[in-house]
């Protein structure tokens, strides 16, 4: 999974999509069905993540003893990967920075802190040896203000600049979609207090990009079965009926840096990615 693409001559047409995530499991969520459609339509698919995910929360009793979580972690990403097509993954191996305001934040060692320019090489390097295509990374906010996922944005742009990828897109979350969604699930609707989404991904008018990857949801499914130790934030999901799981997830969404907002349309991977 590891075999380097640079120096390749890639088959007429191929493309090559490099997706930027914080944590293992982060890949699932909004480009697991980009990476899977990508692959199945013949192109070269590589997940960077940057952090070894140490700080995550872990069911009582399922690590074995003497298992560290880290090497959890990489095995589930390993797995996942698996399932999404995936032809090369790499873990940078900067450590979690954890939740905003919790301890971890301030560790010199945290991704939140390293060298922006330091970190940004690295990944230059791997997408210019790539011949990287299209890069994703998040929004600003890094989706809900996880200061590792305001790192990749950083990070994932300035690389970009580095290794002069044109096409760089922000992964992010529908936030308009997401309040329609708890509207109409009566769990949500009955809560006194709902869960407050007003800083979470953008507002619809700032999309540029959707895509349909209802046909990658099986896919999308078993990479977040695969990734156990995180059962807190896939289980609800997969305890779903498959149409509601398709309706929170059938859809990713993306705002093409330089595109114009509410330049928005729902097509095929081929051309809204330019892949």
């Amino acid at each position: 999974m590891t075999r380097p693409h640079g120096g390749h001559s890639p088959a007429p047409g191929t493309k090559v999509l490099v997706c930027f995530h914080a944590h293992p499991d982060d890949e699932v969520f909004t480009t697991g069905g980009v990476m899977r459609l990508a692959a199945d339509a013949g192109h070269r698919v590589v997940l960077v993540t940057a952090t070894d995910g140490a700080l995550g929360e872990v069911p009582e009793g399922l690590l074995a003893e003497g298992e560290l979580l880290v090497d959890r972690r990489r095995r589930e990403l390993e797995a996942s990967a698996r399932a999404l097509g995936v032809h090369r993954l790499e873990m940078l191996g900067y450590s979690d920075s954890g939740m905003a305001g919790t301890p971890g934040n301030a560790s010199t060692e945290a991704f939140c802190n390293v060298d922006v320019e330091v970190a940004a090489s690295r990944l230059a390097r791997l997408l210019i040896e790539e011949g990287a295509d299209v890069l994703t990374v998040y929004d600003p906010h890094g989706n809900y203000g996880h200061p590792d996922h305001v790192q990749v944005h950083v990070v994932g742009v300035r690389a970009a600049e580095l290794a002069e990828v044109a096409h760089v897109y922000e992964a992010t979350v529908n936030r308009d979609q997401m309040i329609r969604l708890m509207a109409s699930n009566p769990q949500w609707a009955a809560e006194a207090t709902p869960p407050d989404v007003s800083e979470f991904g953008l507002p619809e008018s700032e999309i540029t990009t959707v895509v349909d990857v209802r046909k990658a949801m099986a896919a999308k499914r078993s990479a977040m079965a695969a990734h156990e130790s995180q059962v807190g934030d896939f289980g609800p999901f997969l305890a779903m009926p498959a149409e509601q799981v398709e309706a929170a997830f059938g859809l990713e969404s993306f705002r093409r840096r330089g595109g114009a907002a509410g330049q928005r349309g729902t097509a095929a991977l081929e051309s809204t990615l330019p892949l």
